[in-house]
C-alpha cells in the first residue's frame, strides 16, 4: 500500500514535470530553441495566480483567477518573444539559451520583489480535501493535477499534429528562413507558441501551488523538466509527459528506497542512460533536415 500511495503522489508530481516538459517542446517544436526560463515562467504565473485570488490580495474567486492568470502569462510569453526573443531571430541557438537563462534571474528578481521570498500558501477548494478508501488516500489536489495534465496534453498534441498552424509551427522549426519563403508566417507563430509556452506554464504553477507552499526558487523545478523533455524527446509532446510521469514516480521510489544523496540524482540518472541508448530521446519525432 505504502509503494501504490507513492506512485500516486509521484504520478502528481510527473504530471507537473510534464507541464512545464510541454512549454520546452513547444517552443522547441516551432523556433527549434530552447527556453531555459520555462520554469521561471511557471513560479511567475503561479505568484500572479495567488495575487488575483488569495483574499490578502486582491480575492477574486479561484475560477476566475486562474484563467485571469493564464491569460496574463500568454501576453508575458507572446511580449517576450515580440520584445526580446525575436531581435535573435537567424542567430546562433546558444544566443537564446544565454537570453533565457538571464529571463530565469529576472522573472525571480521580479516574483521576489513584489511578494517576497518566503513560502506562501495559494488558497484553493481543493485544500485538505482527500479521497480514499481500503487504506489508500489521494488528495483531490493530486487527482486535479492528474486530469488537467492528460486533458491539456491531448489538447495541445491534437493542436500540432492536426490544425494548420500546429503544422506551421513544425514546419518552422525545420527550417525558418524556408517556411517563411514559402509564406508561412513565422514571426506570429513564434509569438503564438511562446504565449502558449507561457499559459501552460501557468497551469502547472497552479497545479504546483495547489499541493504546496511557493516561493521564487521554485522556478529551479524546470531544471527537472528539461530532463522529462530530454527523456520523452524534444520533438514529442506526449513525450515530455511520460518523461515527466517517468521522473515524478522515479522520485518518490528512490527516496524511499535508495540510501544517501543518490536518490536526487535519479533524474538525472535516467536521463544520461536514455541519452546514451536513445539520443533521440524515447518518442524520438525529430527528422533531418531537407535543404
Amino acid at each position: 500500500m505504502e509503494v501504490i500511495q507513492l506512485i500516486i503522489g509521484g504520478l502528481a508530481n510527473g504530471c507537473i514535470y510534464g507541464l512545464v516538459a510541454l512549454g520546452f517542446v513547444m517552443i522547441y517544436k516551432s523556433s527549434e530553441g530552447v527556453n531555459f526560463a520555462q520554469g521561471d515562467m511557471m513560479m511567475l504565473g503561479a505568484f500572479i495566480a495567488l495575487g488575483l485570488g488569495n483574499a490578502d490580495e486582491l480575492g477574486l474567486p479561484f475560477w476566475l483567477a486562474v484563467p485571469l492568470a493564464i491569460a496574463i502569462m500568454f501576453g508575458v510569453g507572446w511580449g517576450v518573444e515580440r520584445v526580446v526573443v525575436r531581435k535573435l531571430f537567424g542567430q546562433p541557438q546558444f544566443a537564446l539559451v544565454i537570453l533565457t537563462i538571464a529571463l530565469g534571474f529576472v522573472f525571480r528578481f521580479v516574483a521576489g520583489s513584489i511578494w517576497g521570498y518566503s513560502p506562501l500558501v495559494l488558497e484553493t477548494p481543493f485544500a485538505g480535501r482527500n479521497l480514499g478508501g481500503g487504506g489508500l488516500v489521494i488528495s483531490l489536489a493530486d487527482l486535479v493535477a492528474i486530469v488537467v495534465t492528460l486533458v491539456l496534453t491531448l489538447v495541445l498534441w491534437l493542436f500540432f499534429a492536426r490544425t494548420k498552424v500546429g503544422l506551421a509551427a513544425q514546419a518552422a522549426s525545420q527550417n525558418q528562413m524556408a517556411a517563411y519563403i514559402v509564406g508561412v508566417p513565422v514571426m506570429r507563430i513564434n509569438s503564438l507558441t511562446w504565449g502558449l509556452a507561457g499559459a501552460v506554464a501557468t497551469v502547472a504553477g497552479v497545479l504546483y501551488a495547489t499541493r504546496g507552499a511557493i516561493d521564487p526558487n521554485i522556478g529551479l523545478l524546470g531544471i527537472k523538466a528539461f530532463a522529462a523533455a530530454v527523456i520523452g524527446g524534444l520533438g514529442s509532446l506526449p513525450g515530455a509527459l511520460i518523461g515527466g510521469l517517468i521522473i515524478g514516480v522515479v522520485e518518490p521510489l528512490a527516496g524511499r528506497y535508495i540510501p544517501g544523496e543518490l536518490s536526487k540524482m535519479s533524474p538525472y540518472i535516467i536521463m544520461l542512460v536514455v541519452l546514451v541508448t536513445r539520443p533521440g530521446g524515447l518518442f524520438a519525432q525529430m527528422h533531418a533536415k531537407k535543404v
